[in-house]
């Protein structure tokens, strides 16, 4: 437990007054199943009054250690200064214009900052959207359109979206796809480098997809190569050293449009500024959104300048896409990012979480595999003695550690991944109570 305060005046430190849920979220969840569809699900039923930090206060008075950031969105914090103060003076000014009509400064700063800040030192270009399941299928868009083909090629465990186009470029199943077919066409999968289930070096792994992507699909089929640096929801699955380079290798030689999806790898999550720096991959488009604009809905794609000027005018865009305030908020994220070395803080949360997670793996043979970079962190659960996954395991732990007072995500193709995403802002003391927590709930869950 400590007493520090966040810059927000939220006490940091878990603290719980009532059972998880309290009166007040059981109250209000009751509300919640009346008025919302039973369709959109909820991992914590707590109802939330302040977040700041690396904690979050609901509304019965408990505070919990927060290990999700709202799915990798609230790196900076989920209060950060910058972003309050950018975002109330825009709100002061105006919310919106839309750009396509009237355009606004902030826009072309968001996109100055990305050309700055994503890999590669050519001329970029970006166009901006609400949602990384936008971005996904814009870029899709950009490459069909730049390439003249239409095959897209994506690798299993992926996750890319919601939408009827990224539904397809997503691999699994339940609850993202099932009964919500037919989805879009001329998308097709290869193997993704998974080195704990397949033990295939990088290149190795990546001869083995440009096999299945040449003899199914033909190179000169295929407009773009999708992929996420590290994986997000299949499981936090970072593919083997040289399985990256080996597919910019590969699209470079035969004009395919590489794209890397940062949605939930980007802005420092892993310890650099993109999930692809850790190999040198510099992809012609990246898609960014959650942990951009610091809780705001803002989404992007930047690319290559001739490939984002490809698409003739009034081709791209949105409504709301670029909003202003969010642009304001995003600007303030990526200040606060630069000003405080949020890479190298979320490096530190690396360097202090893989230990202490090894260590677990140690005395419980359940955890499979523990894997991950800078704040991007993932246990494997499987059965004692094999691979099978045991996804029955990973929610009971992770009920556990709900009950007292930790955010944890599951994930992965097969329900089996407890993933760790904490706010690259929270305290060290914080973070290793966090993991006293977590440690606890697998001695109470497996009576070891």
């Amino acid at each position: 437990m400590t007493d520090v305060l966040d810059q927000t005046g939220l006490q940091q430190r878990r603290h719980l007054v009532t059972e998880i849920p309290g009166p007040r979220s059981v109250e209000l969840m009751a509300r919640r199943q009346a008025a919302v569809s039973a369709g959109v699900g909820t991992t914590l039923p707590v109802f939330v009054s302040r977040v700041g930090g690396g904690v979050i206060e609901d509304v019965d008075g408990n505070t919990l250690i927060d290990l999700g950031s709202g799915i990798a969105v609230t790196s900076v914090g989920a209060s950060a200064p910058r972003v309050v103060a950018a975002v109330q003076a825009q709100v002061a000014d105006f919310t919106h214009t839309c750009f396509m009509v009237t355009p606004y400064e902030g826009y072309v700063a968001v996109c100055e900052a990305l050309a700055e800040l994503t890999p590669g030192d050519h001329a970029k270009k970006s166009a901006l959207f609400n949602s990384g399941s936008e971005a996904v299928e814009n870029a899709v868009k950009i490459a069909r359109h730049a390439t003249g083909r239409q095959a897209v090629v994506v690798f299993d465990h992926a996750y890319h979206g919601r939408t009827n186009l990224t539904m397809a470029l997503t691999a699994k199943n339940m609850p993202y796809k099932h009964r919500f077919g037919p989805f879009a066409g001329e998308v097709y999968r290869v193997p993704m480098s998974y080195p704990y289930r397949d033990g295939l070096a990088g290149p190795d792994a990546a001869a083995r997809a440009i096999s299945q992507i040449e003899v199914q699909v033909g190179a000169s089929n295929t407009a773009a190569l999708l992929i996420e640096p590290v994986q997000g929801e299949g499981g936090f699955i970072e593919p083997a050293p040289g399985f990256l380079t080996a597919l910019r290798e590969w699209c470079t030689a035969h004009g395919v449009v590489l794209i890397a999806d940062e949605i939930q790898s980007g802005f420092c999550r892993t310890g650099d500024w993109f999930g692809v720096d850790a190999e040198g991959v510099v992809p012609d488009l990246v898609t960014t959104a959650k942990g951009m604009a610091g809780g705001m809905p803002l989404a992007a794609v930047t690319g290559r300048a001739e490939l984002m000027d490809a698409v003739h005018p009034g081709g791209l865009g949105g409504t709301y896409g670029g909003n202003p305030v969010a642009c304001a908020a995003a600007l303030g994220a990526i200040e606060t990012m630069r000003s405080e070395d949020l890479a190298g803080a979320a490096r530190a949360i690396g360097e202090r979480m893989l230990p202490r997670l090894r260590a677990l793996a140690e005395r419980f043979p359940a955890i499979g595999d523990v894997r991950g970079r800078g704040a991007m962190i993932a246990l494997e659960l499987v059965r004692p003695g094999s691979t099978e996954p045991d996804a029955a395991l990973a929610g009971a732990v992770a009920k556990a550690c709900h009950a007292q007072g930790v955010v944890v995500l599951t994930a992965g193709s097969y329900g089996n991944v407890l993933r760790f995403l904490p706010p690259l802002v929270i305290g060290h003391d914080l973070l290793d109570e966090a993991l006293d927590v977590v440690e606890a709930a697998f001695a109470e869950v497996t009576g070891s």
